[in-house]
């Protein structure tokens, strides 16, 4: 009688590493970051708690990892954008705008940049990773763009603005203020 062996395919820890920050995405972006129990994670990754913390040692840590990975994502989507612009002989800075709009439709990365500027002052680290972020976006930006500072400035702070619109709805609202920040193209 022979005998069937099946072979199991065993995660690596960068795989569990994965799981675990698709799963602490998913949780912080509900419950913030000094809202959410570690245990919630584990749970939500389908680990232990204690393996949890072999991944990342601290709270803090799977939270940077967090911000970092937020903040990749930004970088490489204006990237990509500011290069076809660039090849199509479009305006650079528009065409990021325009990315990051489609960005904000998702709702777990924009509430997970909100998240961490809210734990910003009081989590030093999680401090260093934001302002890591916006170094490399702003450098990529002004690279990009070629544009003035107070071009560049403007460009964020509309994107700042932004984010606040969506989290709170502001696009369901037809109002006033609403309209006026809004603009008109939305």
């Amino acid at each position: 009688m022979a005998v069937s062996q099946t072979t199991r395919k065993l995660s690596t820890a960068e795989d569990r590493r994965e799981a675990v920050l698709q799963a602490a995405a998913q949780v912080f972006a509900q419950r913030g970051i000094h809202g959410t129990p570690t245990s919630a994670v584990a749970a939500k990754a389908g680990i232990s708690h204690a393996y949890l913390f072999r991944l990342f040692p601290t709270k803090d840590a799977l939270a940077i990892a967090l911000v970092q990975r937020c903040h990749e994502r930004i970088l490489r989507t204006f990237a990509e954008a500011g290069a076809r612009a660039k090849a199509a002989g479009g305006d650079v800075l528009e065409a990021m705008g325009e990315a990051y709009v489609e960005l904000l439709q998702d709702r777990e990365l924009l509430l997970l940049q909100l998240h961490s500027h809210a734990a910003a002052p009081s989590v030093p680290e999680i401090r260093e990773a934001t302002r890591d972020g916006f170094r490399r976006l702003v450098a990529l930006v002004q690279r990009e763009s070629g544009l003035p500072d107070e071009d560049v400035r403007r460009f964020f702070a509309e994107g700042m603005l932004l984010n606040v619109l969506a989290a709170i709805g502001a696009d369901e609202v037809d109002a006033p203020w609403a309209r006026v920040l809004l603009g008109p193209d939305c």
